[in-house]
């Protein structure tokens, strides 16, 4: 059932301590931002690509701090949190030499190391993950983990992410020259086969290089489906319907997979998780001034709340 919610808490600019843990050729770092007396703690997930703890991309011109806000916003409601940085990027740019030679797999252990950790501070710890940060989250929680108390899916996709991609092309009208060359690509990839360099349109190369096509390999063979459906604890799926990247259809085939989720639309949220500002559709995801959506924070403090053990 959708769920729309009008108000909401900002925090105020709170100072994070840097925690670290092993992986596997350097450390992982996360940000840790406490909260006084938390009960719970929330390890937030980030989305695909180079985009750090905050929730910025500076290679690809993203800058919406929307991880820090949503870090901040729990604090200031009592909750706790730890955003991380993937290995191979920014703080955990030592865990590994080359940050395109990863798995979901390998993704989804690091997260579930971060669930131990996180452990320490608290009883009850929520993963929360956006994007590509979803399907890591929901691969991290099939393998299930005693201090886990359930998972916030927000604008992840509810298909592979091969048939996610196709739609996104099609959608983006710059992309019509290519769109023959693309999905060939994209069906080859979903088959296991690279495509040389040499095959490739120089304007797509970018998109596909060598370390990439393995990477995504991998990620298209996953259908995030089938990990919701053998999830154990409550899930949360929140999705907006301003998001220009995933569809509303994508978190009810999330929602419908799992008896024990929620779904919550926002109807104006973009995939930045911020409130659409009409005519500007990219503003959201270089603005870092605009707060959250203010029916974020009260629909995941709902949830939080109503699913933290009694003897917490």
């Amino acid at each position: 059932m959708a769920i729309i919610v009008a108000t909401g808490l900002q925090g105020q600019g709170a100072t994070a301590e840097v925690l670290t843990i092993p992986g596997p050729e350097g450390a992982l770092s996360g940000a840790y931002l406490t909260a006084e007396d938390a009960q719970n703690l929330v390890v937030l997930v980030p989305g695909s690509g180079p985009i750090d703890r905050d929730g910025n991309g500076p290679q690809v011109g993203l800058h919406s701090d929307s991880y820090r806000l949503l870090a901040e916003a729990l604090a200031a409601s009592g909750v706790a949190s730890i955003r991380i940085d993937k290995r191979g990027f920014f703080g955990s740019a030592a865990a590994i030499g080359d940050s395109n030679d990863v798995t979901i797999a390998a993704y989804a252990q690091d997260v579930r190391d971060w669930v131990t950790k996180a452990a320490e501070k608290t009883t009850c710890v929520w993963l929360a993950g956006h994007s590509e940060g979803g399907l890591v989250s929901l691969i991290a929680a099939m393998q299930p983990q005693a201090e886990l108390c359930g998972v916030i899916l927000l604008a992840t996709a509810g298909r592979p992410i091969g048939q996610l991609m196709r739609e996104q092309i099609r959608a983006n009208p710059a992309n019509a020259p290519f769109i023959a060359e693309l999905e060939a690509i994209i069906d080859d990839l979903e088959t296991g086969k690279t495509r040389p360099m040499q095959g490739i349109s120089s304007q797509l190369q970018p998109m596909f290089q060598p370390g990439l096509q393995r990477y995504m390999i991998d990620l298209f063979a996953y259908n995030p489906v089938d990990a919701a459906k053998v999830l154990t604890v409550p899930t949360l799926v929140v999705q907006g319907g301003a998001d220009m990247q995933v569809g509303v259809r994508d978190a009810e085939l999330l929602d419908q997979a799992n008896l024990l989720s929620a779904m919550t639309l926002i109807a104006d949220m973009t995939h930045m998780l911020k409130a659409d500002i009409p005519g500007q559709p990219f503003a959201t995801y270089t603005d870092p001034h605009l707060p959250l959506h203010p029916a974020l924070l009260p629909v995941i403090m709902q949830f939080i709340t109503a699913h933290t053990p009694a003897d917490n």
